[in-house]
């Protein structure tokens, strides 16, 4: 009897499929500061327990996308070990913020597939839902990606394709009990500016660069427990290259943003996401923001923020995105599309 998982191939999947993931992640301040070592972060509340505090949570959360990155690495063996590429998101929540010492596991339902047209390969549609040692999910998502097959002349299954939101709508959003912007120190924040500062179109550059070095995308991958064959393994590709952990280029431009989004201070939802181009060592990260839509909350001078998020090779010009073709420009990476709270 074999021992090793190979991982599963495309054919493999079924939809209505469930998916343990194994190893639950007891987190803690080192993944705080590993992740503050690995990415520009400097959002003030999840920096600061004091600043924190005085918006009324019990601590600094951790930040959200180290919550995102842990029940994502926990679903790769399962979902993508022998993936070619990630390729989007949808209906992505934060249900509650998770802290140093919190326990996370992750389960994923396949909920859609199909096979591509070169019957090589096709698309695996799964959600997964990441929850805490009380059994309370903390996260959820959709994501779709691509996977080899292991045997070609495996019959193509049935097409299912499910249907998505295009975003999560505003009274979806949870915001974290006890939050409260009431009191917000802006000059502890770092910038002065408010939700009503904002205009719906309006784009920023966030001007800083970060040059992707080999090591720590392979520190990356490794703390987050991710072992995707296309991010270790240097074999696996035809050029030699391992790709980077898109999550990699989602985090380095999430920190980026903090010039110009300093006061976006929790992610509370991706409505969509899309990886356009591959990336790898030595590429130089750069990033934009374009602001979607405001809302309200029922919560004390709290309001929330839609962005488009989109990283892109140094040198791509202004705040191109798609050519004339509607396809991304080769060098735009990361195209986010989030919610964000910030005080009003």
């Amino acid at each position: 009897m074999a021992k090793t998982n190979p991982g599963r191939f495309f054919e493999d999947y079924a939809v209505g499929d469930v998916l343990e993931h194994a190893v639950p992640r007891t987190l803690s301040g080192g993944e705080r500061a590993m992740y503050h070592a690995l990415y520009p972060a400097r959002h003030a509340l999840a920096s600061s327990d004091e600043f924190a505090r005085a918006c009324g949570l019990p601590g600094s959360p951790l930040d959200e996308l180290i919550a995102f990155h842990t029940v994502f690495g926990k679903t790769v063996p399962d979902v993508s070990l022998n993936a070619v590429a990630n390729l989007g998101y949808a209906e992505g929540r934060f249900l509650k913020p998770v802290y140093a010492g919190d326990t996370l596991t992750s389960e994923s339902e396949v909920i859609g597939i199909k096979q591509n047209s070169n019957g090589k390969s096709g698309v695996v549609y799964v959600r997964t839902t990441g929850r805490n040692q009380r059994g309370e999910a903390v996260l959820e998502y959709v994501r779709w990606v691509m996977v080899r097959k292991g045997d070609l002349a495996a019959q193509a299954p049935q097409t299912v394709l499910p249907e998505l939101r295009k975003a999560v709508d505003p009274a979806d959003i949870v915001v974290p009990e006890g939050l409260d912007f009431s009191r917000y120190n802006f000059t502890q924040a770092g910038e002065p500016h408010r939700l009503a500062d904002y205009e719906i179109g309006e784009k920023i550059d966030h001007v800083d660069g970060v040059t992707i070095e080999e090591a720590e995308h392979m520190l990356a991958t490794r703390l987050w427990q991710n072992t995707a064959k296309v991010h270790f393994d240097a074999t696996f590709r035809p050029d030699g290259q391992r790709l980077i952990y898109g999550g990699h280029i989602i985090s380095l431009a999430r920190a980026l943003s903090f010039n110009g989004l300093a006061n976006a201070q929790m992610i509370v939802a991706l409505n969509g996401g899309a990886h356009a181009n591959p990336c790898f060592s030595g590429d130089t990260i750069k990033a934009w923001s374009e602001v979607l839509d405001t809302a309200e909350t029922t919560a004390p001078g709290v309001g929330a923020i839609r962005l488009r998020l989109v990283a892109t090779k140094a040198g791509a010009e202004g705040f191109a995105l798609q050519g004339a073709d509607g396809k991304y420009l080769p060098d735009v990476l990361l195209d986010l599309d989030y919610w964000a709270l910030m005080p009003v």
